[in-house]
């Protein structure tokens, strides 16, 4: 207890009201407020106005209220009614009312607790109704330390104001999710010296923050206070306190605790009380690693009627799947189809999918065979993942059997599911099955369109199928299919340069595009550069790439970093340095993509220094390179054993705001290893050369004694 009451005291300034000449000076801030140049800039009409007008407050008072609420411009509210305050007029509660609502209405909460303060210290105060309401809106912003002031300076000003139990409610819970229990509990007590009595709401959100926080034994002392209060405590009340137990460890008392939960439920007549605290309690079980209790909840259903059973089972697969529970999930749908009740759809659909992407697809599978019972169709995206998964899996069977099912949907497009398929099927290796899905397709009366056909073409050219690739490709000339377009051209004149056919691509690219009206795009012109430099034909790559230029295509950072990668690769460093120097810098297209390309072609060649002066260079022309070019300079240090310039080269990494990743720690942990397998093949190999030196000393010695022993026998 002292140590609460300690930490109680030591927080007590965060709440403690500003004295009463500092609360004057800040608010003198806002009484001096001038409109603001923006605001005069929105062309808002100066007001000419005599004496009369002015005190026709019913008129703008209204005309304040429509400019708030109706018509959304608080400024020119705002403005307005600065101009009649320089007049003599004198704003009453309903303009504060109006303009802290529209205010708060547009997020601009820290300049509705300025207005408000303005007001106080105009002693323009609502009355307490007002107040509160107002306090109530503006404790949405969740910024309770600026609130709680607020008030304070209210209580100042009006000694006679207190605010509403709901309104201490509110703080006390925002200092608790601000991981502030102790400045809430402090709240609490305020609340109770102005005449409040906490009920089980304030003692049950006091008591979640402290178990939030870890702090057990504050939260078992105000569990113990309320039955001193005559306050009782209710189910969600058990809840929060149980779940607190179980992140502190202790399962023991935590199921002792979950006995009593159970009777409180069915004492408690609430049912959206007993239907938050079984979600709490879900929501702690699942996260705590404790799914093996949830599963016994589910079978035996402790609870009774105190919840219902079909919410109760939708609450566990919620809580389950909000901590990656996703099999466990399942396991509760299992449970749950077997007393009799149908999953929520949307529920069911992101089980699936969840388990499609994390491997459990033969699982997801089982739960679509089961669902098409009670009427589950699976989302385009779900069933993209499961089809997707099944085939790299190798178990086409499947795939194609979730696919006939899509396809007897009335509301789906035919074209775009076989797609998604085909797009599935290239993942496989498998150039049968592709080819006829494709005839399949066709017979089933779906006209393939040209993104049909792409896929089949990149999957082919892929699999190294080249020659079925040219025959659809021939197909689409002749105009059995539809016509290809750019990318069609891109896809296969990449598959013909993979596979060394560099004549037919160039036919494509210099011939049947321009016949077909077709201009090659910069993807294209990057796709034939990088299949001649994989060729080593570097001569042709730069007559392409000049080509290019010449017909006003620009360049882009890919066509870039090709070019570098293949004039490194080709050991034409100087011409690399040149096209770097005199063409990527002066036309300012260059990133981080391009910078990887010249350090690591510099770096493929041992030119370590030259690699650090290019990227010092960049630095200093306010150039930020990113965490993977310093790691190739660190990677290429340490393959050269430079251990000291590596570690340079972290200390400029640093300087320039970037801090090392797993990466170049990894790097880095390999070079030490390194030096420990030299070090420790330095002492191996000296141990060797000792013991054989040994040896020979030793033989040596055996033959002089030999030799004693041969001259000189014994008598």
């Amino acid at each position: 207890m002292k140590t609460v009451v300690k930490r109680i005291c030591i927080r007590v300034h965060f709440i403690k009201p500003l004295p009463k000449s500092d609360f004057q000076r800040k608010a003198a801030r806002f009484v001096s407020y001038m409109p603001t140049p923006k605001q005069e800039e929105q062309g808002v009409e100066e007001v000419n106005l005599d004496s009369e007008s002015i005190l026709n407050r019913t008129y703008w008072t209204r005309r304040i209220h429509k400019l708030c609420a109706i018509d959304g411009n608080v400024d020119e509210a705002l403005c307005l009614l600065d101009c009649l305050r320089l007049r003599g007029y004198r704003p009453n509660s309903l303009n504060l009312s109006s303009v802290i609502h529209a205010l708060c209405w547009s997020k601009r909460y820290a300049e509705a607790h300025q207005r408000f303060l303005f007001f106080i210290a105009s002693h323009c105060i609502p009355d307490e109704r007002m107040c509160n309401v107002l306090i109530a809106r503006l404790l949405d912003s969740r910024t309770p330390h600026v609130t709680f002031d607020l008030v304070q300076s209210l209580i100042n000003v009006n000694p006679e104001f207190v605010p509403s139990l709901m309104n201490y409610n509110r703080l006390i819970d925002q200092f608790c999710k601000s991981s502030e229990p102790c400045v809430a509990h402090r709240i609490l007590f305020d609340m109770v010296n102005r005449g409040h009595c906490p009920t089980v709401v304030s003692y049950t959100t006091l008591i979640n923050g402290y178990c939030i926080y870890g702090e057990m034994g504050p939260a078992f002392m105000l569990f113990n206070e309320m039955f001193k209060k005559g306050v009782a405590p209710n189910s969600l009340t058990y809840s929060v306190l149980l779940g607190g137990v179980l992140r502190s460890g202790d399962a023991q008392f935590g199921k002792k605790l979950i006995f009593q939960l159970w009777e409180q439920m069915r004492k408690d007549d609430n049912p959206s009380v007993n239907c938050a605290s079984f979600a709490n309690l879900m929501d702690v079980l699942c996260r705590e690693g404790f799914c093996h209790e949830v599963f016994r909840i589910a079978e035996d259903m402790p609870q009774d009627r105190s919840v219902p059973e079909e919410f109760a089972y939708a609450q566990m697969m919620d809580s389950l799947c909000r901590a990656d529970r996703y099999h466990g999930a399942s396991r509760i749908v299992y449970i749950m189809r077997k007393r009799g009740f149908k999953p929520s759809l949307t529920a069911y659909n992101s089980i699936i999918h969840e388990l499609s992407k994390d491997g459990g697809c033969m699982r997801a599978f089982q739960l679509f065979q089961e669902g098409i019972a009670f009427g589950y169709v699976p989302s385009e995206y779900t069933y993209k993942i499961l089809v997707e998964n099944l085939c790299q899996d190798g178990d086409i069977t499947k795939a194609k059997e979730v696919l006939q099912f899509v396809l007897q949907l009335t509301t789906v497009d035919q074209t775009r599911t076989y797609n998604i398929y085909i797009k599935a099927i290239c993942l496989t290796n498998n150039a049968t099955e592709l080819l006829n899905t494709l005839v399949s397709m066709l017979q089933a009366q779906c006209q393939p369109d040209v993104i049909t056909l792409n896929t089949v073409v990149n999957g082919l050219c892929k699999m190294g199928r080249i020659q079925d690739a040219m025959e659809i490709f021939n197909d689409m000339m002749l105009g059995k299919f539809c016509a290809p377009d750019s990318i069609t051209f891109t896809i296969l004149i990449s598959g013909l340069l993979n596979a060394g056919k560099i004549k037919e691509a160039l036919v494509l690219l210099h011939e049947k595009m321009p016949k077909r009206h077709i201009r090659p795009s910069v993807v294209t012109y990057n796709a034939v550069i990088r299949g001649l430099f994989k060729l080593k034909n570097v001569n042709d790559a730069m007559e392409i790439y000049r080509a290019m230029v010449t017909q006003g295509l620009n360049a882009d950072s890919t066509t870039y970093s090709i070019v570098i990668d293949g004039l490194f690769e080709a050991g034409r460093l100087d011409e690399a340095k040149r096209f770097w120097d005199e063409i990527i810098w002066p036309s300012k297209i260059h990133d981080s993509f391009v910078y990887s390309s010249v350090l690591k072609g510099l770096c493929r060649w041992g030119r370590l220094d030259e690699a650090c002066d290019y990227l010092y260079e960049l630095v200093d022309c306010m150039v930020s390179p990113n965490i993977f070019n310093y790691n190739i300079l660190i990677d290429c240090a340490c393959k050269l054993g430079l251990k000291k310039q590596a570690y340079q080269i972290v200390g400029e990494m640093r300087k320039n705001g970037l801090s090392p990743d797993a990466v170049t720690w990894r790097i880095l942990d390999k070079l030490h290893r390194n030096f420990q397998l030299e070090e420790q093949e330095e002492k191996y190999h000296c141990l060797n050369v000792q013991l054989s030196d040994s040896r020979v000393s030793e033989d040596k010695y055996v033959d002089s004694n030999m030799e004693v022993a041969m001259f000189h026998p014994p008598f």
